[in-house]
């Protein structure tokens, strides 16, 4: 804090990633409700948004923040390389979903 003046940084949260990066068009917010994002993301993107994510996430290992992600890709509604995300996290789980270190 420098002259008593607070910053403030807004920090997108996972969610808000998650969308950005299926690159749907804007909408209003006000008139279309509980819309479903039926899109498809790759392991790149998956992993960026990771990426993004990791200071914030309290998990210890990577693997641990793509789990995260992976959920809110299932609350969103997406997919990732064509699979169900709860079906990814159970690879994970498995040594089955290869994940990289950083």
């Amino acid at each position: 804090i420098q002259n008593r003046a607070a910053k403030v940084d807004v920090e997108p949260n996972a969610t808000s990633l998650v969308i950005k990066q299926l690159k749907e068009p804007l909408r209003d917010r006000k008139k279309t409700k509980n819309i479903k994002h039926s899109g498809n993301l790759t392991k790149a993107q998956l992993f960026d948004i990771v990426r993004q994510m990791r200071p914030k996430s309290l998990a210890r290992e990577f693997k641990g923040t793509v789990k995260e992600v992976l959920g809110t890709c299932n609350a969103v509604g997406c997919t990732v390389d064509g699979c169900k995300p709860i079906a990814l996290q159970e690879a994970i789980d498995n040594d089955e979903f290869d994940c990289p270190e950083k």
